[in-house]
């Protein structure tokens, strides 16, 4: 039987919108601990699974770059807090490095020095009106776990609730929005950098296994103890996009659920409903049996695990940048997928709609409309939970006039509204990110910052691209306008359009192998 869902949402149409923002609507800023903070090994802080990747297989990162000093945040921490300022939001949303609080990532390692770190952010974030918004895990597991098996042992889940318990204990008097773990899909189909060897279509699914759990023990943990020092919220932050069909066919409509429910249902599911979904269910095991398995290659939940986890998240942070066109896969297809892998167990093939607005990011088009499709899915397929966009946002190359970033946030910021009147419950919206950093594999080559950063500069000076005045514009106004376009402060030329397109060729080539270690 088609899903309901995707049938309704296919119903939409785009529309302009001129409406304002709700009063309670929030707007922010995001960033990440590895991709600014640097001061890798200063005072006391441990080697997370990133340094380690950096150090020992430089050319695993496109420009070979690190997140040694990165933008110089472990010192620089006052200027971030000014820019955010600057942009008028309410919120700013940064995680912990595990490693700088607990070196080797277990509460008997205390790191004193680091937690002074994060004391001094957050109380300069309350001084000037900011509410903090902290994610426990992006990316960066403490290299001395991953040394234990990681997210593959199942002691993670033992690892991760005494890590958030020193976390809120700390923080938690003056913290009232917390994440526990960022995209942990993406960062489970990670490769390496989760186990080593990987044995695609087993470790995707134990790490979301015990990834799953470690995250409903640090949400008990926190309602049992911390909640309410703050009367605050956690939740936790998914990687997403929608999957338009490619046609008005039964079986691309059908791709396009099955799609959503291997992505998002993945881990939303488990929290909100208690299960996998049973179409992960179903297929997993259809396509284990095929392959010679005697039993599922999906982890199964005892009933009281199930128990455990159904309905540990105050709200759903989502990750959104893109959609993608989605078709049927065949049963076995090696050429487009791996044999065994969750990609191949998904059933789909996905593609782009030419008629798509590309940008320096090969995996990013920009399609406001399936932000608005997607919200509408979960509103629809979780009984509207709140929502909270936690990562939105384009890379550029450089320069400081970000045309195709205005666009962008203007295209988005007006799907996120178009969505809120259709009744999706969207508490607030987060740009991504305050400013240029280290972006993963790719390095420095992407820029999604609202800042520019000189990384050639001993002190990384920031300045306010185009985009940081347009989104103050927006936030202060609670509408917007796709006439403005004021000048930056300070005028950054952009690249050639050669040099761009050279850039963005070497940055496809780098996302062809992105997590990988050195063979």
């Amino acid at each position: 039987m088609f899903p309901l869902t995707v049938a309704v949402l296919l119903g939409f149409a785009s529309k302009v919108n001129t409406a304002e923002f709700p009063a309670h609507f929030r707007f922010g800023v995001g960033t990440s601990a590895y991709q600014i903070e640097g001061g890798w090994n200063a005072d006391g802080k441990g080697e997370s699974v990133w340094d380690r990747l950096v150090h020992s297989c430089p050319g695993s990162i496109q420009d070979g770059g690190t997140g040694d000093t990165a933008c110089d945040s472990y010192h620089q921490w006052r200027r971030d807090v000014q820019m955010v300022q600057e942009l008028g939001v309410d919120i700013y949303r940064f995680s912990i490095a595990w490693s700088r609080v607990l070196p080797t990532g277990k509460r008997d390692s205390l790191n004193r020095l680091g937690i002074n770190y994060y004391n001094g952010l957050i109380d300069e974030l309350l001084r000037n009106g900011i509410t903090p918004m902290v994610t426990l895990l992006h990316m960066d597991l403490p290299q001395a776990l991953q040394d234990l098996g990681g997210w593959m042992n199942s002691d993670i889940v033992r690892y991760f609730s005494e890590y958030a318990d020193v976390v809120f204990a700390a923080f938690g008097d003056r913290v009232p929005l917390w994440t526990t773990i960022n995209e942990p899909a993406h960062y489970c189909m990670s490769g390496e950098l989760i186990a080593d060897p990987f044995d695609s279509g087993i470790s995707e699914y134990r790490c979301v296994h015990n990834l799953v759990k470690a995250h409903a023990e640090a949400v008990h943990l926190y309602r049992e103890r911390y909640q309410s020092l703050r009367n605050g919220s956690i939740g936790i932050s998914l990687g997403g996009m929608w999957l338009e069909p490619e046609s008005d066919s039964l079986d691309d409509r059908e791709a396009s659920e099955w799609g959503l429910q291997f992505e998002m249902g993945w881990i939303a599911h488990p929290i909100f409903v208690g299960d996998y979904p049973q179409v992960m269910k179903d297929r997993v095991a259809l396509m284990s049996a095929e392959q010679g398995a005697t039993q599922s290659r999906l982890p199964v939940f005892s009933e009281e695990e199930m128990y455990r986890i159904k309905g540990t998240a105050d709200f759903l942070g989502l990750n959104a940048y893109t959609s993608s066109l989605v078709k049927k896969n065949g049963l076995n297809n090696p050429a487009e997928h791996k044999v065994p892998s969750h990609d191949h167990d998904s059933g789909i093939m996905i593609g782009v709609d030419p008629s798509w607005t590309s940008t320096e990011a090969p995996w990013i088009k920009v399609v406001p409309e399936g932000l608005r499709k997607l919200l509408n899915w979960i509103r629809l397929e979780y009984g509207n939970p709140p929502v909270w966009i936690t990562e939105n946002g384009v890379a550029t190359v450089i320069g400081t006039v970000d045309d195709r970033r205005v666009d962008y946030l203007n295209g988005y910021l007006g799907a996120t509204l178009d969505a809120i009147q259709d009744g999706c419950n969207v508490r607030g919206y987060l740009a991504w990110s305050l400013m240029d950093n280290f972006e993963w594999n790719f390095g420095y080559t992407l820029k999604f910052g609202l800042f520019h950063v000189d990384f050639d500069s001993p002190n990384r000076t920031r300045h306010a691209k185009m985009s940081a005045k347009v989104y103050r514009n927006i936030v202060q106004t609670r509408q917007f306008d796709d006439r403005y376009r004021p000048k930056p402060d300070v005028v950054i030329p952009h690249v050639s359009r050669a040099a761009s397109i050279f850039w963005a060729g070497l940055v496809i080539v780098a996302f062809a192998g992105i997590y990988q270690y050195c063979l």
